[in-house]
C-alpha cells in the first residue's frame, strides 16, 4: 500500500498558494524547513489568535493529486501547491487513512497523520465555488465530508522530492477516523 510524491511545495510567507520546489526538507518536530507553518507550536494565523501555545498538529499539509482530476471535471483548474499543500501525492488514499498512520516520504522522512485539513474561505477566494468541491455531505445528507487533504507532524526528517515513494504504515489497535485539526 503506497504511492508516490507528485510535487513538493513551500512558502516562507503567509499566502494561500505555495510554489513548487525541486525538494523540501522535513525537520523532525518542526515541519517543512523555511515554510511559514513550521514550528513546535501552531502557526496557522486563526489558531494563533485563539491560543498561540497549542501544539502544531499542522506541520505538513498533504493532498492527493487525484482531487485535481475530480475538480477539473467540475470546471476548476487546480495544480500542485495551489491549495497550500506541502506534499502532493499520487496513488495513496490519504482521506481513508486512520489517525496515527506513518507516511514514509522518500528514504528518510516520516510524517505522522494527525487529521484532516480544516478548509477555510480562502479556498473560495482562490476559485469561487471550489469550496463546494472539497467539502460536501455524505450519503446520509448530514455527515460533513472534507476532501481538502490531511495534516501531519514530522517524526523523522529528510529530503523529499517529486518521484519519491510514499510508504504507508498503519497504526496498531483500533483505527480512529480522521477529524479536522
Amino acid at each position: 500500500m503506497g504511492g508516490s510524491v507528485a510535487a513538493v511545495s513551500s512558502n516562507g510567507t503567509y499566502a494561500f498558494t505555495k510554489p513548487n520546489r525541486e525538494s523540501i526538507t522535513l525537520l523532525a518536530g518542526l515541519g517543512v524547513e523555511g515554510d511559514v507553518h513550521a514550528g513546535v507550536t501552531v502557526k496557522h494565523r486563526f489558531r494563533m489568535r485563539k491560543d498561540p501555545s497549542q501544539p502544531n498538529l499542522r506541520q505538513v499539509h498533504l493532498l492527493h493529486e487525484e482531487l485535481f482530476d475530480e475538480v477539473r471535471a467540475a470546471g476548476f483548474e487546480v495544480a500542485a501547491g495551489q491549495l497550500g499543500e506541502n506534499v502532493t501525492t499520487r496513488g495513496v488514499d490519504l482521506l481513508g487513512l486512520p489517525t496515527g498512520t506513518l507516511l514514509r516520504l522518500g528514504d528518510e522522512a516520516v510524517v505522522e497523520v494527525t487529521g484532516l485539513r480544516s478548509p477555510c474561505a480562502q479556498i473560495d477566494a482562490f476559485r469561487k465555488g471550489l469550496m463546494k468541491q472539497v467539502v460536501g455531505r455524505g450519503e446520509d445528507g448530514r455527515t460533513r465530508v472534507v476532501r481538502a487533504g490531511i495534516m501531519g507532524v514530522v517524526v523523522a526528517g529528510g529530503v523529499v522530492r517529486p518521484g519519491d515513494a510514499v510508504g504507508v504504515g498503519l497504526p496498531d489497535g483500533p483505527h480512529l477516523p480522521l477529524k479536522t485539526v
